[in-house]
């Protein structure tokens, strides 16, 4: 079944579509019991050696199996990714911290009027809106799907900046001036629509988080965020003792690299 599956005919490397291929696998639960070592999986794709390790180190780096020299590969626990209860903090470290690579799929970044959204930041109605849509990734694997607005009139100059790799309040502070002090998050658990569970790759017993933000900069909402989290790939953490209780104090020290 598998040998079929690669395209020895222009499909892209071998090494990649077998990536891909044992990707799926891994998804459907195939692996659950025993991954295939190195040479199973030469036999059972027709492929060389060479190419099965470039597959397996890809599966390596994305965090989904741990291939030790001498061993056969075993299926790895998915990272996961924590981030601080109570605090303006930075997604993308917290991927990194996991020792995943981070990076985003911008999906929009225009400028646009939302009479609700408006509303949110106590702007009139028909007021131009900055709005930036990324599909952020750890790993291979999407991890978010984020939605945020900004008034235009401060975040305009936002239009020419790469969010690929970068974070929004880093650039709202070097190109507007404009660096968030406070904010509010609410918090639920939800079942993803169709789409955005597609999207994200969401198991389909899977809830996500959804983390709606409003930021403030000098007593002014300058950001209303909505972003969908992976449930399966992500958890929040809060800090207790027996004298203090939960810290869930906001901590302005992270404000400049969050998100």
């Amino acid at each position: 079944m598998s040998v079929g599956r690669l395209d020895r005919a222009g499909g892209g490397p071998l090494w990649k579509q077998l990536q891909e291929d044992l990707v799926r696998r891994l998804r459907s639960g195939e692996f659950d019991d025993a991954f295939p070592g190195e040479l199973a999986l030469v036999d059972e794709y027709a492929v060389s050696r060479h190419t099965v390790r470039q597959a397996l180190g890809q599966l390596r780096t994305d965090g989904l199996i741990i291939a030790e020299r001498g061993r056969q590969p075993r299926v790895a626990t998915v990272p996961e990714i924590r981030q601080p209860m109570g605090a303006l903090y930075s997604l993308f470290s917290s991927v990194e911290a996991s020792g995943l690579p981070q990076r985003s799929a911008v999906r929009a970044l225009d400028v646009r009027a939302d009479g609700v959204i408006a509303a949110r930041l106590n702007l009139d109605g028909s007021t131009p809106l900055l709005y930036l849509e990324r599909l952020r990734y750890a790993g291979d694997e999407p991890l978010a799907l984020d939605r945020v607005w900004l008034p235009a009139t401060l975040a305009e100059p936002l239009l020419d900046a790469d969010f690929t790799h970068t974070s929004l309040y880093n650039e709202l502070s070097t190109r507007a001036g404009v660096n968030l002090d406070h904010g509010r998050e609410d918090i639920r658990a939800v079942n993803p629509s169709p789409s955005e569970r597609a999207l994200l790759h969401c198991p389909a017993d899977a809830a996500a988080f959804s983390i709606v933000r409003q930021g403030t900069a000098q007593n002014r909402p300058v950001e209303w965020r909505h972003t969908l989290v992976r449930g399966d790939r992500f958890a929040l953490s809060a800090e207790f003792s027996a004298n203090a209780g939960y810290r869930l104090t906001p901590s302005t020290t992270a404000l400049s690299q969050a998100w």
